[in-house]
């Protein structure tokens, strides 16, 4: 079920987090009121619970219990990112089409089929990476196949008040202007601002 897109989106995360160091934990992100420490914590425990709603246990709490990761992301961020990333891939690679996944955080008893679930996880990490990149004010680069694989994902994902909801993950878009590439309507889209600086925090809340 696992897309080759799909993976590299992920890959590419795997290889910019080998980066980060623990003096790089401080640092502001463009999700308001969270710091590079607070993100990588979010991203890593996304991939634990995804992984275990691909095994069949996402209703499981215990797979999505941030705290849980707090204490390793801070001692060792790239090594304990790197392990819940490939664990993910890994369940991913063998779950199938239709395998029902329990994602508790879209609601009680929420329950998705496969190719939907993997496409939430997808559009997280494609814009997450980005997320990682602008805190450390490095360049953030995807192939052009996997921006045209996720473009229309990322575009289905409703605006409008529905954002203001604790519940929904991202804050609300930011209108696209003239010219604008693929990923910079990826970002609008999902409220981000393409000229963020780490010298500079937003006013959206982005999860």
């Amino acid at each position: 079920m696992l897309t080759n897109e799909h993976r590299i989106a992920v890959t590419t995360s795997i290889d910019l987090v080998d980066t980060v160091r623990r003096t790089d934990l401080d640092r502001i992100t463009p999700c308001a009121g969270w710091n590079l420490a607070d993100l990588l914590a979010h991203m890593t425990i996304q991939h634990r619970g995804f992984a275990g709603a691909a095994r069949g246990h996402g209703a499981d709490p215990s797979n999505w219990r941030v705290e849980t990761v707090v204490d390793t992301v801070r001692q060792d961020p790239a090594g304990t990112y790197k392990e819940a990333a490939n664990d993910a891939l890994e369940a991913f690679w063998v779950a199938a089409d239709d395998a029902p996944f329990a994602l508790p955080e879209f609601g009680d008893n929420a329950v998705f089929p496969g190719t939907i679930a993997m496409g939430f996880h997808f559009v997280d990490y494609v814009v997450h990476g980005w997320d990682v990149a602008a805190s450390l004010g490095v360049d953030y680069q995807l192939p052009g196949d996997v921006l045209t694989a996720v473009l229309p994902l990322v575009l289905a994902v409703p605006d409008g008040e529905v954002r203001d909801l604790e519940s929904v993950p991202f804050g609300r878009g930011i209108e696209t202007i003239d010219g604008a590439s693929d990923f910079e309507r990826i970002l609008r889209h999902l409220g981000r601002r393409p000229d963020f600086t780490n010298r500079e925090a937003s006013g959206t809340a982005f999860r």
